[in-house]
């Protein structure tokens, strides 16, 4: 199944290199029978270093990898010679990982561009040798500085999924129907709560050569931003989104009290989501006639474009990405009145 492909969060044992240790030896050779410190420095630890690539989607090569060592530096010899940097442990994550402290839950840094580097755990720096502690006093240090530690600790990493519009809705809304309708995204499709588990992402061809990338997030519950549910291990995906689709159907009993819990729900976990582009989709409006549709658009949310579709008859699915596409592309604000939008 595609969703086991899919990983969003590994915890990781690191550990970076130790510094070499300096060298605390005297020149000697067939000329010299009692030189000075010649003691080269010891290298440096190896880092254990995150790097982007926007090629990868998921976490799923780290998934068995749960203790990870950069190399250690090597001691420092004769003739000052500094001993060999240890090799950084290079870790390729995607766009939109996030690195936190195990026990703490602190996030440390996110990995947002293509070749960007972040050190999550710094090697040990490589100790002097004795050539830097002579002194007019003491011209013959018989002392080196040992190598810096290494650093040991369990590291979280969590994907948080980038794409222009972000699914949003309870469990058997039908997103992952409309993902699977207007993209060629084959995500797993069941008449039960939480078939989506974890996010399906889908490139939707719009006129021509232009695309957008859709997910398909895990359907919210209330109560998710405490938790419940698959509460913030789906909640974190949102926040790489530009636009967000809510989808209600059109037959249930609620539509504005579904909104209104949907919202509750995104602004408890991060008030900050409320900022994001929205529309309010009305799904499976195959199931009811023009006359309750009418009825319907009087009672729906007045701060927010809403389109009736459907994704079985394919009822205003271009309309759709037009919606999708211009506010993806577009900076302004959204329209602060709902209207039925217009081609």
């Amino acid at each position: 199944m595609a969703n086991q492909n899919f990983v969003d969060y590994v915890k990781i044992n690191f550990r970076s290199g130790k510094g070499g240790a300096g060298s605390a030896h005297f020149r000697r050779d067939k000329l010299t029978a009692l030189g000075g410190p010649d003691g080269g420095d010891g290298g440096r630890g190896g880092h254990i270093i995150l790097r982007g690539n926007e090629h990868r989607w998921t976490l799923l090569h780290l998934r068995y990898s749960k203790h990870l060592r950069a190399e250690d530096g090597a001691s420092g010899t004769e003739n000052q010679s500094t001993g060999k940097d240890g090799a950084d442990y290079i870790l390729e994550v995607p766009l939109g990982t996030i690195a936190r402290d195990a026990q703490t839950g602190e996030v440390e840094f996110e990995i947002t561009a293509h070749g960007e580097e972040r050190i999550l755990l710094p090697g040990g720096r490589g100790g002097r040798g004795n050539v830097h502690f002579k002194t007019p006093t003491n011209r013959a240090p018989r002392y080196a500085q040992p190598g810096e530690p290494f650093q040991e600790a369990w590291k979280v990493l969590e994907l948080k999924v980038i794409a222009d519009v972000g699914l949003v809705g309870f469990p058997n809304a039908g997103k992952s129907t409309l993902l699977s309708v207007i993209s060629a995204a084959k995500p797993e499709i069941g008449a039960y709560p939480f078939t989506t588990l974890v996010p399906n992402l889908g490139v939707v061809k719009y006129r021509g050569d232009k695309s957008f990338i859709v997910a398909d997030i895990p359907g919210i519950i209330e109560g998710a931003h405490e938790g419940k549910g698959i509460g913030h291990r789906f909640l974190r995906h949102i926040e790489r989104n530009a636009t967000l689709l809510f989808l209600i159907p059109a037959d249930v009993d609620d539509i504005k009290a579904d909104y209104a819990v949907l919202l509750h729900e995104l602004e408890m976990y991060n008030p900050e989501l409320l900022d994001k582009p929205r529309i309010l989709a009305l799904s499976k409006s195959d199931l009811i006639d023009d006359e309750l549709e009418e009825a319907i658009t009087e009672t729906l949310p007045e701060d927010v474009p809403y389109i009736f579709i459907s994704s079985a008859t394919t009822k205003n699915l271009d309309r759709l990405k037009d919606m999708l596409y211009k506010t993806v592309s577009d900076t302004q604000d959204l329209s602060k009145k709902a209207t039925p939008f217009e081609e």
